[in-house]
């Protein structure tokens, strides 16, 4: 997708009732291994996203989730196995390599500026400049197509509770601001769109509200891996849950073939797989 924003429509929700086809992984870890020191972050994980599903990755506390996701997405680089895009070997060694290759992913602090509005943050770190001398040599924004990209993005996406994209971040409530990452990692993210807890500390409505977009993203084709320890939320989107005990991966469950019980003690070691 290029700066100008994805072309995203809003489609009811089509998940299927088992796990996708066996085709060829968007993004795939094999045999993942990241150590600090003596400890352990990740022992050889696998992992695979396929093309218009989410696939959830729950774990307790220090299962190596974040450090997985990390991995994937250049934020840590690990010490063996390997990642594939699109069956392409990559390397990234920082975040920014992952983003050139399409690979979004919004975290739980959001890294939203409240001092800017919509626009400017669905834009931030690739805005637009005006044609010709202006923005070539004085580097003068182009502010108008930018919201207006901004406005039709959010449309596309379905998000009706942001009309006005020159509201500063700062006046919006916390599902709102999430709305804007998440529609930020839609118009850029062209392969994958990671989320790292996206409805933590909001309420059941603006929690809604994301699950929705999540749908959306997914029903456009766009792979998701959607980090979380809110059971209900990962049992209402998810196509495929992966879990993650103590730096391996336990599982990799469906929400046909479990239920949130049985997901949770597999996760804490009750129950082996």
């Amino acid at each position: 997708m290029d700066s100008e924003g994805a072309q995203l429509s809003a489609t009811e929700d089509t998940r299927p009732a088992t796990t996708l086809p066996f085709t060829q992984p968007v993004l795939q870890a094999k045999n993942l291994v990241k150590t600090y020191g003596k400890v352990v972050g990740l022992d050889g994980v696998d992992l695979e996203l396929y093309q218009g599903e989410v696939l959830a990755v729950i774990g307790d506390n220090g299962a190596g989730k974040s450090t997985l996701i990390k991995c994937l997405t250049g934020a840590e680089i690990p010490d063996g196995g390997e990642i594939t895009l699109n069956g392409r070997r990559t390397n990234f060694k920082r975040p920014q390599d992952a983003k050139q290759f399409g690979i979004e992913t919004v975290y739980q602090g959001l890294a939203v500026s409240p001092a800017l509005d919509i626009a400017s943050n669905l834009y931030l770190g690739r805005e637009l400049r005006k044609r010709g001398i202006a923005g070539s040599l004085f580097r003068v924004l182009d502010t108008k197509k930018m919201r207006l990209n901004a406005k039709a993005e959010l449309d596309r996406l379905g998000i009706s509770t942001l009309q006005d994209v020159t509201v500063a971040i700062e006046n919006l409530s916390g599902g709102q601001r999430q709305a804007v990452a998440v529609a930020r990692a839609a118009a850029f993210g062209s392969k994958v769109v990671v989320l790292d807890e996206p409805t933590a500390a909001l309420g059941v409505r603006e929690s809604n509200q994301v699950l929705d977009l999540i749908r959306r993203l997914r029903d456009e084709g766009i792979p998701v891996i959607l980090v979380s320890h809110n059971m209900p939320n990962v049992f209402d989107v998810a196509d495929r849950i992966h879990i993650q005990r103590l730096g391996k991966r336990a599982a990799v469950i469906t929400p046909q073939s479990h239920n949130m019980t049985e997901a949770v003690a597999i996760m804490t070691g009750a129950t082996a797989v």
